[in-house]
């Protein structure tokens, strides 16, 4: 079976999840007083898991990779993943109805993976042909699905109900789905999670220094860059079912407003 059968066995699997899922969807999303963030305890729990795993391994790990590997091939490096999610936005721009957006992304990596090496030169960038990256829970979105509850997963990290059905096509479509080797696709995912956890380190620094409760910081943040991307910026307040996590959350009340800092002398 060649991997492009297998990514369209795993969209049929997905479908099919998806069609048996879709009552539990609405609930998610359609109820009223349904809470943002339902499994708060357990997602909190995964959360500082997640947190324990990358302050142990992915953190020193991408710490020295950033330190041995220049920073021209860590950008190389970056493109050529990029290539490959360009080519899945692709699809997913189609599936949305977006044509004019796919064939944007498929002249992308058209002329990344003639004329940049596969990818590893950002080629259509200097021409003006930016990244627009789509992914199957925009997807899913788009076609009116809400967002559901607020997920944490080990590994994986913040999620959604809707973003957790994308997460398996989405995931595979990477460029180890190009090896049959296990090895291979093992070395290939690694190096991605590495490379892109060292261009994280910067972010991660000033979001410890910052957050007071990096858990919420984390989810709202999420939560509002999904919305963005899924109303590709447009505000929703008037889309999103209430309760949805999509829907704008409601302004602290005076009881929850944190008290004004008291006047200096």
């Amino acid at each position: 079976m060649t991997p492009w059968h297998r990514l369209a066995t795993a969209a049929l699997v997905c479908a099919a999840v998806l069609l048996a899922g879709c009552s539990t969807l609405r609930d998610a999303r359609g109820g009223p007083g349904q809470r943002l963030d339902p499994w708060e305890n357990w997602n909190r729990k995964v959360f500082a898991f997640n947190e324990g795993l990358d302050e142990k391994v992915l953190k020193p790990v991408a710490t020295g990779y950033s330190n041995v590997v220049p920073q021209p091939v860590r950008k190389g490096v970056d493109n050529f993943f990029g290539n490959v999610a360009d080519a899945w936005s692709a699809v997913n721009n189609f599936l949305q109805g977006k044509v004019e957006m796919g064939l944007r992304d498929v002249i992308r990596v058209g002329t990344n993976t003639l004329f940049g090496l596969f990818g590893v030169l950002d080629v259509a960038s200097e021409m003006g042909i930016d990244h627009q990256y789509e992914d199957f829970g925009q997807t899913l979105g788009h076609w009116g699905f809400g967002a559901g509850a607020y997920v944490v997963w080990p590994l994986f990290g913040p999620s959604s109900v809707r973003d957790s059905i994308g997460l398996p096509l989405d995931r595979a479509a990477s460029p180890a789905l190009l090896f049959n080797d296990g090895t291979s696709k093992t070395l290939i995912t690694t190096l991605q999670v590495v490379n892109t956890r060292a261009n994280l380190l910067g972010a991660s620094k000033v979001l410890d220094d910052i957050a007071l409760d990096k858990y919420n910081f984390v989810r709202d943040a999420y939560l509002q860059r999904r919305r963005s991307l899924v109303y590709d910026g447009e505000d929703p307040a008037d889309n999103a079912p209430p309760g949805d996590a999509e829907a704008p959350a409601p302004a602290a009340s005076a009881a929850e407003a944190p008290a004004s800092a008291p006047a200096k002398p």
